[in-house]
């Protein structure tokens, strides 16, 4: 469970608005799962230094928390979107 809540609020001017915003996240998100599967994959193919193998597993554990994080926001919008909380 995360210790803190971020919360947003984003102007919206009508349902249009929330499928174009839920787009333009999972586009980010497809963009972050195809990098780290690049960067797993260069770094499982084991020809670099190991200080190269290192800066990349580091990188893809940025990959994976900012994939992570992206789902909680596509999550919350959903929640949002489903539970009335919209404005």
């Amino acid at each position: 469970m995360p210790e803190r809540t971020l919360q947003i609020e984003v102007p919206i001017d009508d349902d249009g608005d929330v499928a174009t915003l839920r787009g333009a996240l999972l586009a980010a998100r497809a963009t972050e799962l195809a990098e780290m599967h690049r960067r797993g994959f260069r770094h499982s193919y084991g020809k670099d230094s190991d200080s190269k193998r290192e800066t990349m597993s580091d990188e893809v554990r940025h990959h994976g928390r900012r994939l992570e994080l992206l789902d909680r926001l596509l999550s919350a919008i959903a929640e949002a979107s489903t539970d009335g909380r919209e404005r």
